[in-house]
């Protein structure tokens, strides 16, 4: 078991090195000029190339690759001394503990991987994810649990009345749910519920988790939840209904089911203590994986609805061509994933055996 877990630990290790390889480059080739951004219309020569010196595009693209992942890396290699040099380990950048030193002035220290800081507001990276990242992850818990359950009960009846007028039904709507994109159906859903019927509904078509009152401060307000996770848990509930239902189907046709309703038990005893345990399977792993995905793919609902999490911020900075925000977005996406999917192999690895063996 130990041998399977240090491999699909190193698999994530390789896959998050090769995302942010490609990152940089892909970023560092696209055109404008940090500088030119960080200054405005302060912007001149001098100006500059004092910026550049600064951030290290200066450098050879290499030199700049080298420079990256000894930033995000948590044991990285700095120099105690020259503060003029990018790898001096300044303390305004990291939170770092020494581990050995070698050399004149050089040292290996253990340390929180540094995101940089944006160009726009100046502020690490690493703060705006801290700030935005939990208003993202609750909306996106909220989205794949109302995906959950409305799915699997939708997908239970659909397979219990098979080839009836509402499965039929409910297959229809999976698929326009499927087909409908996130960006447009939250325009449809903020119009509708937040305008049109806002007298009845009493929502918001914008709003976050948090809003600022002049009066008594920061105030929680749940109802402006309502509406985002909505729109982002459509698409994950219809494959939910579609995979509970074909599942479903499958284990009703199995060998031991049918000597279960040999015995003269119950359609809710059938289902409930003897199909549903093993038909959840592939819904799980779906639902798992859609977790994250909507934790990065929540980029058009919370601009539609002005929901102050990650995906907002990360709209915003490419609005801007603020790069080390969008940067350090995709890693921590990337990170979700890895970790996600190292967490699912690891349950299936300790459920099922075989899995280890395979």
């Amino acid at each position: 078991m130990l041998k399977y877990i240090t491999k699909k630990i190193l698999y994530g290790v390789l896959v998050l090195y090769g995302v942010i390889t490609v990152i940089f480059f892909l970023f560092n080739v696209l055109p404008g000029d940090p500088a030119a951004i960080m200054l405005g219309q302060r912007a001149n020569k001098e100006s500059i190339d004092a910026i550049h010196k600064d951030l290290g595009t200066d450098r050879p693209i290499l030199e700049q690759y080298a420079m990256y992942l000894n930033d995000l890396s948590p044991i990285s290699v700095h120099n105690y001394e020259n503060n003029k040099s990018h790898w001096y380990l300044s303390p305004e950048k990291y939170t770092w503990k020494s581990l050995f030193t070698f050399g004149e002035n050089k040292c290996l220290v253990i340390k929180y991987p540094h995101l940089r800081r944006s160009y726009i507001s100046k502020r690490p990276v690493s703060d705006i994810i801290i700030e935005t990242l939990p208003e993202t992850a609750v909306l996106a818990f909220t989205s794949i649990f109302i995906a959950s359950v409305i799915g699997i009960f939708l997908g239970i009846l659909s397979a219990i009345k098979q080839n009836t007028i509402y499965d039929r039904f409910s297959l229809v709507l999976a698929v326009l749910g499927m087909a409908a994109p996130s960006f447009f159906v939250g325009l449809i859903i903020a119009w509708l519920f937040g305008y049109v019927l806002k007298d009845y509904t009493g929502l918001s078509p914008t709003g976050s988790l948090y809003d600022i009152d002049v009066w008594e401060g920061e105030k929680l307000r749940l109802r402006n939840l309502i509406l985002p996770s909505i729109t982002l848990g459509i698409r994950p509930l219809a494959i939910v209904v579609q995979l509970m239902r074909s599942s479903l189907l499958d284990v009703m046709g199995q060998d031991y089911i049918r000597t279960a309703k040999a015995k003269g038990l119950t359609m809710y005893s059938v289902i409930i203590k003897h199909a549903l345990k093993n038909a959840l399977n592939p819904v799980v792993t779906a639902i798992s994986g859609w977790f994250a995905g909507l934790m990065a793919g929540a980029i058009f609902v919370e601009k539609i609805f002005s929901w102050k999490g990650i995906g907002y911020e990360v709209f915003e900075a490419l609005s801007k061509n603020d790069l080390p925000v969008v940067m350090g977005a995709t890693i921590i996406f990337a990170t979700i994933f890895v970790v996600t999917n190292i967490l699912v192999d690891i349950t299936y690895g300790i459920l099922d055996p075989r899995v280890r063996v395979k």
